[in-house]
C-alpha cells in the first residue's frame, strides 16, 4: 500500500489548534492506515489505497473542517513526490537547509502568474523564487520571518493556496517514510 505524507495549512496557528493525536485518530477513523504525525505543525504519514493525491488533499481538508470545524488545505504527496520536491528545488544544495522551502500548491502554478509573482516581487528582498510542478521553490536568504514575500502576497499573485515546508523537514519525512 503507497505511503503519503499530508502537509496541513494554518494547523496550530492562530486560532486553529489541533493536538496531533486528536488528527491521528480522525483520520485512522477514516481508513487511513499507519497513520503517524511528524512534528506538532500539521505534517501527517499515512498508507492508502494508491490514487492520485489531489482527491486525497480534498478529502483530508473535509474531515478536518468535518470533525474540528476549521477551513485548511492538505497537501497530500507520495514518497516520490516528497523526494521530487528535494530534489527538484534549484537552491537545494546551495543555501541552507532551514532557509529553503518547498511551498506545496493546491494545483498547478500558471507561468503567466508566477512572472506576475517574480515581477512584483523584484527589487524587494534578496530571496530567490523558482516554478516547480505543483510547487514553488523559495530560498528566504535572510529567514522567512524577515521577508517581505509573505504568504499572503504569494498567494494573491498566484491565486492558489499553499503550505511551506523548508529542506530540513523534507528531509526529515521522507527519511520516515522511507524506513
Amino acid at each position: 500500500m503507497p505511503r503519503y505524507a499530508a502537509f496541513f495549512a494554518s494547523m496550530n496557528v492562530g486560532g486553529n489548534r489541533l493536538k496531533m493525536t486528536d488528527l491521528r485518530d480522525a483520520l485512522e477513523r477514516e481508513d487511513l492506515e499507519d497513520v503517524e504525525t511528524v512534528v506538532a505543525s500539521g505534517n501527517v504519514l499515512f498508507s492508502f489505497d494508491e490514487r492520485p493525491s489531489e482527491g486525497l488533499s480534498e478529502m483530508l481538508a473535509f474531515i478536518v473542517k468535518d470533525r474540528f470545524g476549521f477551513d485548511t488545505f492538505a497537501a497530500v504527496r507520495s514518497k516520490e513526490e516528497v523526494r521530487a520536491a528535494i530534489e527538484r528545488n534549484p537552491f537545494h544544495r546551495e543555501g541552507q537547509d532551514k532557509l529553503v522551502h518547498t511551498l506545496f500548491l493546491d494545483g498547478e502554478v500558471d507561468p503567466d502568474q508566477f512572472n506576475v509573482l517574480t515581477a512584483a516581487y523584484e527589487g524587494r528582498g534578496p530571496e530567490r523564487i523558482a516554478m516547480g510542478e505543483r510547487c514553488i521553490y523559495v530560498d528566504y536568504v535572510d529567514g522567512a520571518g524577515n521577508s517581505r514575500l509573505t504568504g499572503p502576497f504569494i498567494q494573491r499573485k498566484l491565486d492558489r493556496r499553499f503550505t511551506a515546508r523548508n529542506m530540513a523537514s523534507l528531509k526529515r519525512i521522507l527519511d520516515k517514510m522511507e524506513a
